[in-house]
């Protein structure tokens, strides 16, 4: 892109939530590439991921932030919370999502932290897709329409792609006259590739174990090497007690197998180059409700 177009347009914008409303689905869909893992369990997303979504018109960067949520007390919980409320700070618009058929205390505790901020919000009622009769769509945006003033409000489906582009089309609108891009057209996050290998070795083991999976489990990248047309990682999954070990690892290590098939297919499709993958287990006892333990394993809301 050589030279920007009249008008171009360039900002910040936040996407929070309650846990599990779809927000990083909805990032992944607006990019057209997966950078957020996804899954059906809440607070699959525990950081700020950055992605930027750059056309003729407008450089729009994307933060999705962990779902605000009131129960749990642990540090692993405050860490949550205070790294989606900060998203919020210093940004030229957000984007409110709800899901279309539920609103519950989280979402409500969400929407009184919006009253202290001083850009436009947008309301993006998702998951219209389970709303089977059309008809019944209209009464829930104008229920939700009268909770504060919203700068637009957008019905849409993000894992069926259904409405996005006027979404995009009224976030854009709201940011910033610019003459400068502040990421080149080509990047698309700001994230490292460890970061993106952990997160979807994580994914895998969300989906593989489901209601089994441990919360108190993260992955740590010792070696991320990369070599001709290959790259060697080794990670280390962290869980709280060595009865989560057993879970993780299966009955003849057949669960930790999958998870790493299925990590390394996405990271050769991800990295573009053929990857090597070891795993191993290992105990940190109470790490997710120690605040050093955590920033020692990443979980910096800075």
């Amino acid at each position: 892109m050589s030279k920007l177009a009249e008008g171009f347009r360039c900002g910040y914008v936040a996407i929070v939530g309650r846990p599990n409303v779809g927000k990083s689905t909805l990032l992944n869909y607006i990019l057209e590439q997966k950078i957020s893992i996804t899954a059906h369990k809440p607070q699959t997303t525990r950081h700020r991921i950055l992605g930027v979504k750059t056309t003729q018109q407008a450089q729009v960067i994307y933060i999705d932030t962990p779902g605000m949520h009131m129960q749990g007390k642990r540090a692993m919980n405050r860490y949550l919370n205070r790294a989606a409320s900060a998203s919020i700070d210093d940004v030229n618009v957000v984007v409110f999502v709800v899901e279309g058929d539920r609103w519950n205390g989280d979402d409500q505790m969400v929407l009184e932290r919006l009253e202290k901020v001083d850009v436009p919000v947008i309301l993006a009622v998702n998951k219209t897709d389970k709303i089977k009769q059309k008809s019944e769509l209209l009464p829930v945006i104008e229920s939700l329409s009268g909770k504060r003033k919203f700068a637009a409000v957008v019905p849409v489906s993000a894992r069926n792609s259904d409405n996005l582009d006027r979404l995009q089309s009224e976030i854009i609108q709201l940011l910033p006259e610019s003459d400068v891009m502040v990421f080149p057209e080509d990047q698309v996050t700001d994230r490292s590739m460890r970061f993106l290998a952990a997160e979807l070795i994580r994914e895998k083991l969300i989906r593989a174990l489901g209601e089994e999976l441990p919360y108190a489990l993260t992955v740590e990248i010792e070696v991320f090497k990369e070599e001709k047309k290959r790259i060697h990682i080794c990670a280390r999954v962290w869980v709280e007690r060595s009865g989560q070990k057993a879970i993780v690892i299966g009955k003849g290590g057949e669960v930790l197998k999958r998870v790493g098939s299925d990590a390394r297919k996405d990271m050769n499709k991800l990295f573009d180059s053929r990857v090597h993958l070891e795993l191993w287990v290992k105990v940190k006892e109470g790490w997710s409700d120690d605040e050093r333990a955590l920033r020692s394993l990443g979980y910096d809301d800075q």
